[in-house]
């Protein structure tokens, strides 16, 4: 790809990414927080917060997600900042999840095409993805072995066997020392988890006027006057 279609590209994609946190700025999406870097913004912050009723209640789990210069055509990558046992984050905190896989046909992979990601995807039901694979891991293609066996045992035993929660719940507590650092609340009550009204704008939201991305730059683009 010549340099000139490359910077069409990443132009493209700074232009989507910014409608998207426009969106969920003003439409934030239950358990989640996201904050672009300001001085790259294919790199967002997003703050996870356990839903109740869960063994990730009370939790506050940090993660970094980048972007590729040709978003919306290939998928973002999700990686956790802070330890979470579960099967499909591997060790080094990267999620593993089909809506993030690129739309090749894989026939060993298991998984569907349409469950891989397409351009319609974004970053509003990524989210919402990774909340229901909180709760609901897929265990036939792990990418936590261990903790996988783990969670079926608890999951099999009805919580008798509970390696699997205990190792959770410890990884919640170590996850509160987190959030108080940062100075965050985590939402411990459904209604205090679920957001039923787009917050205030506060002088700390990230202005995201088409003012602060200018494409005249040939080697990249610059979001800031």
């Amino acid at each position: 790809m010549s340099s000139q279609s490359t910077t069409a590209s990443s132009a493209g994609a700074i232009r989507a990414l910014t409608l998207e946190l426009k969106g969920l700025q003003t439409s934030p999406v239950e358990g989640f927080t996201v904050t672009a870097n300001e001085d790259n913004m294919f790199v967002w912050t997003v703050a996870l917060y356990g839903p109740p009723g869960t063994l990730y209640q009370g939790g506050y789990f940090k993660a970094v997600l980048k972007f590729p210069t040709n978003y919306p055509y290939a998928p973002p990558s999700i990686k956790f900042l802070n330890k979470v046992w579960h099967p499909n984050v591997y060790e080094n905190g990267e999620l593993c999840i089909s809506i993030l896989h690129p739309p090749v046909d894989d026939p060993h992979s298991g998984e569907l095409a349409c469950e891989r990601w397409n351009p319609t995807q974004n970053v509003r039901t990524i989210l919402l993805s990774v909340i229901s694979l909180l709760n609901e891991p897929n265990t036939s293609s792990p990418a936590n072995v261990d903790a996988s066996v783990m969670y079926r045992k608890w999951k099999e035993s009805n919580g008798k066997n509970d390696e699997y929660a205990r190792l959770v719940r410890k990884q919640v507590e170590a996850s509160r020392l987190d959030a108080e650092r940062d100075g965050v609340v985590v939402p411990e009550t459904l209604e205090e988890y679920c957001i039923k009204t787009a917050p205030k704008p506060t002088e700390d939201t990230f202005d995201l006027d088409e003012d602060y991305y200018d494409y005249g730059d040939e080697s990249g683009i610059s979001f800031f006057p």
